[in-house]
């Protein structure tokens, strides 16, 4: 399985958002600072995610959110209201 996920910052308001195909190991290492361009903005917390079957599907995925700035808000919306 393939998964794009939405990360948000504990200490400032930022939703970071990617793909992995192991979600556990990838969200520990945001945590861990391993990402030099978001490590300022850790801790994170994982508040959204979907499976998909091929790496394909989760990057087509990805990129859509990351360049729909509406179907990103819209996500963003209906996540944070639960």
């Amino acid at each position: 399985m393939y998964y794009v996920y939405i990360l948000k910052s504990k200490v400032k308001e930022y939703h970071y958002i990617g793909s992995t195909e192991d979600l556990k190991r990838r969200f520990e290492e945001h945590n861990q600072g391993k990402t030099k361009s978001i490590k300022h903005l850790i801790p994170f917390e994982l508040i959204y995610y979907e499976a998909y079957r091929t790496k394909k599907l989760a990057l087509v995925r990805e990129i859509d959110l990351k360049k729909n700035s509406f179907r990103k808000k819209e996500l963003l919306d209906r996540v944070e209201k639960i």
